[in-house]
């Protein structure tokens, strides 16, 4: 399947695997890439840049295919060393770069001079038009049922996808709800380029994650996220569990005088324990009400191979049938 995903970044299927904490590792972006898509390692995972760079090489040795690096740019004081990720990004001689968080435009002349194509992650038609008005590639829309940071608006993607593509002028990925063949041609109906995917990618065999975290998904339905951090605009839709249940109590209790600091045991370095030990109740993270969709453990070429089929049979023979009558 060709798209403008697929022309810009090097890619056979337009799937793209988001950016994850303590998931997008060596492991599972090679897996992604040697499947076809374009697969993504979470540069803030790896706490220094030195790492970062060892991360890159090491997924060289799995992949020969183009895979890319997430960096998130945070809202912090102390801010990570930015400079050192980017400049461990251009020397591994990684060519596509998702970018989170803030916006990037004063990292955008380095990475272009070293030919990179930025995707930047975008919860609205506003920021996706600021990300391509400041030079970015391709944009990333992520609807408010996606796991993670779905920002202030509220809008799914039905609406917002259209919008999008009414909008925008460079290619854009649908994020958000995207689990299966199903989600890829809608999203391509709705005017995406290819299709984002975070959720899904964790319930693989190679993602690096405890079985724990994988099974919890597996048996969430799309009732089971609860979205935290409301009160302070930084919402987030996490799986529910016993430490969602004490956030949300503390929300209620502190209302406006709610403060980060009062959410710590709940959010802050709980990722370790969750992904790599399995300690399902040690905080909240991150999960896409996509969890109903998701049935099973496959292999990662597995999946990719499943969704393109499904994919091609649903444009052939249903709706190429419905076209004909």
């Amino acid at each position: 399947m060709k798209t403008r995903i697929t022309e810009l970044f090097g890619i056979q299927h337009p799937i793209i695997q988001g950016g994850m904490h303590f998931v997008g590792l060596a492991e599972l972006a090679a897996a992604v890439s040697n499947a076809g898509g374009l697969g993504l390692i979470t540069g803030l995972t790896l706490r220094t840049p030195e790492l970062l760079a060892k991360e890159i090489a090491r997924c060289r040795t799995m992949t020969d295919k183009p895979f890319g690096v997430n960096l998130t740019f945070l809202p912090t004081v102390s801010s990570p060393d930015y400079p050192g990720y980017i400049r461990a990004i251009i020397d591994g001689g990684v060519k596509a770069v998702e970018t989170a968080g803030n916006n990037p435009q004063k990292w955008m002349p380095m990475l272009h001079e070293a030919g990179i194509k930025v995707i930047h992650k975008c919860t609205s038609v506003r920021h996706a038009l600021k990300a391509e008005a400041i030079g970015c590639d391709a944009v990333s829309v992520d609807g408010f049922e996606c796991g993670g940071h779905p920002g202030e608006d509220d809008v799914p993607n039905f609406i917002l996808l259209p919008r999008a593509a009414e909008s925008l002028k460079i290619p854009f990925v649908a994020s958000g709800g995207m689990a299966d063949g199903r989600s890829l041609v809608a999203a391509l109906s709705l005017g995406a380029d290819g299709m984002n995917m975070g959720t899904r990618f964790i319930a693989t065999k190679e993602a690096p994650v405890h079985e724990n975290v994988k099974q919890a998904i597996v048996a969430a339905s799309e009732l089971d996220t609860r979205l935290v951090m409301r009160p302070l605009r930084n919402t987030e839709r996490v799986l529910h569990n016993a430490a969602v249940d004490r956030l949300l109590v503390k929300e209620r209790t502190l209302g406006a005088n709610l403060k980060f600091d009062d959410i710590m045991e709940e959010v802050a370095g709980v990722y370790p324990r969750i992904m790599q030990q399995g300690d399902m109740e040690a905080g909240v993270w991150s999960c896409g009400m996509v969890a109903g969709l998701i049935h099973d453990v496959p292999s990662v070429k597995e999946l990719i191979d499943r969704i393109m089929a499904q994919a091609d049979d649903i444009i052939r023979q249903r709706l190429a049938g419905m076209a004909g009558a």
